[in-house]
């Protein structure tokens, strides 16, 4: 598992980091890390050797942010998964190279997912990660219910076709070999992906969707916050 934590939330703004803003008391990258142990815990696959969960941060907020979470997060994976710390690189894709690095030798599936989306449902996390055992790749995704307008200088050029689009989310699992070619493709060509799997596209290669939920939503801006609370509780999240 990658927890990718390292932007800078720039959109959110404020002074503390967008990961460790606190949701009901406690980091939105603690909700993240135990919900995502949660799935793997309940994922429908084998795992030979244990499973690991990488967290990639920024340098600069390991002492002030991280630091005081590690015991908390040393609670949450505890002796069923492995915890490590990565610094992050200067975009998603270098960030996520340098987490994907530090794995074992032995990880075959890796789950990435962003520390921003704090609901991550579990049992939809499971599925794709069974997805991905299954296919070699898949995410987290919610159909589209606005209609949906390709915009250029303010101008409208097309309305897209609303039953065939998507809204991606994360987590999204890929294998690792099949992720580091992605990746290697990707530097080559230059490629800056908005997603991880939008890298695995680029091969050609199959990605399947699992039904996500509208309560993943990904905290963005300050308005984000409070409804994150709102859906805390909520079954439907």
């Amino acid at each position: 598992m990658l927890l990718l934590a390292a932007g800078r939330g720039a959109r959110f703004g404020g002074a503390v980091p967008k990961a460790f803003l606190r949701l009901r008391g406690r980091p939105l990258l603690l909700h993240a890390a135990e919900r995502l142990c949660a799935a793997v815990d309940g994922a429908a696959i084998a795992v030979a050797t244990g499973n690991e969960l990488i967290v990639v941060v920024h340098r600069d907020d390991r002492e002030p942010y991280l630091e005081p979470c590690r015991p908390e997060l040393e609670a949450i994976t505890g002796t069923r998964c492995r915890l490590h710390v990565v610094d992050g690189g200067a975009s998603r894709q270098e960030s996520m190279q340098l987490g994907l690095a530090a794995a074992a030798a032995d990880v075959d599936l890796v789950l990435v997912h962003d520390a921003a989306r704090a609901l991550v449902p579990v049992a939809n996390t499971s599925a794709c990660i069974a997805a991905a055992a299954r296919t070699g790749a898949a995410l987290l995704a919610i159909p589209a219910t606005d209609t949906l307008k390709r915009v250029r200088e303010l101008r409208v050029e097309a309305t897209l076709e609303r039953d065939s689009v998507w809204q991606a989310q994360t987590p999204q699992v890929v294998r690792r070999e099949l992720l580091q070619r992605a990746l290697v493709a990707a530097r080559e060509a230059g490629f800056a992906g908005t997603d991880d799997v939008s890298l695995v596209e680029r091969l050609g290669h199959p990605v399947e969707v699992v039904l996500g939920t509208p309560g993943n939503l990904k905290i963005t801006h300050p308005g984000d916050l409070p409804l994150a609370e709102a859906l805390f509780d909520s079954p439907a999240r």
